[in-house]
C-alpha cells in the first residue's frame, strides 16, 4: 500500500511538474477537461491547500487517509457546480486564503480530531476552491469535463501530500511533515497580505 502511494505521487509529480508552466496562459485554446485540470495548478493557493489536505491526512493515517481527500473533492465538485450554476458564494479568495492557512496549521500540529470533523473542516474549505474553479470555466466549456479536470487534478495534488506524508512517516522523519506544514501556513499568511 505505501509502495503504490508513493509511485503514484511520484506520478503526479511528474504530471504536474509538466503541466504547471502553462497554467492559466491559453486556457481557452484547451479542452474543458485540459482547463479544468490547469486550474488548481495555476495558483498557489489552491496547490498548497490541496497538497496540505494530503500532508494533514498522510499525518493521521488509518480512515482519514481516505476520507479527508474525498470530502475535500466531493465538496468541492458540489461548490463548482454550484458557481457554474450562477450561485454567488460570499467571501471566495478570503475563504481560500484561510484555507491554506488553516490547513498548514493542521499540519504543523498534527492535529487529530475525528475523521469526521476532519472530513468537515476539509470539505468546508473545499467549497471555496470548487467555488473559484467553477466561475473560471470557459464560456465555451463543457461544465462536467472541466469539473472532472479540476477533480482529477486535486486528487492527484492530494496524493503528492499523502505520498509525502507517508515517506517522510516510513523513514521516521515526521517533523519534515510538520515544518511543511508550518511552510503552507506561513505562505498562505504571506499570499493573504500580498
Amino acid at each position: 500500500m505505501k509502495t503504490t502511494m508513493v509511485k503514484a505521487s511520484v506520478g503526479a509529480v511528474l504530471v504536474i511538474g509538466s503541466n504547471a508552466v502553462f497554467a492559466h496562459a491559453g486556457h481557452e485554446h484547451t479542452s474543458s477537461f485540459m482547463s479544468g485540470f490547469l486550474h488548481p495548478m495555476g495558483g498557489l493557493d489552491h496547490l498548497l491547500a490541496m497538497i496540505a489536505v494530503g500532508l494533514w491526512a498522510a499525518s493521521m493515517g488509518g480512515r482519514a487517509l481516505w476520507t479527508v481527500p474525498m470530502a475535500f473533492v466531493a465538496m468541492m465538485l458540489l461548490g463548482g457546480g454550484a458557481a457554474m450554476a450562477g450561485l454567488e458564494v460570499p467571501f471566495v479568495e478570503q475563504g481560500i486564503l484561510l484555507s491554506v492557512m488553516v490547513l498548514g496549521g493542521l499540519v504543523l500540529g498534527a492535529k487529530r480530531l475525528p475523521v469526521a470533523a476532519c472530513a468537515a473542516i476539509a470539505g468546508g474549505f473545499a467549497v471555496f476552491h470548487g467555488v473559484a474553479h467553477g466561475m473560471e470555466m470557459p464560456a465555451n466549456g463543457t461544465a462536467a469535463q472541466y469539473a472532472l479536470g479540476f477533480a482529477v487534478a486535486t486528487t492527484a495534488l492530494h496524493l503528492v501530500g499523502l505520498g509525502f506524508g507517508q515517506l517522510m512517516a516510513r523513514i521516521g522523519t515526521p517533523l519534515v511533515t510538520r515544518l511543511s506544514g508550518s511552510a503552507i501556513a506561513v505562505l498562505g499568511l504571506l499570499l493573504s497580505i500580498a
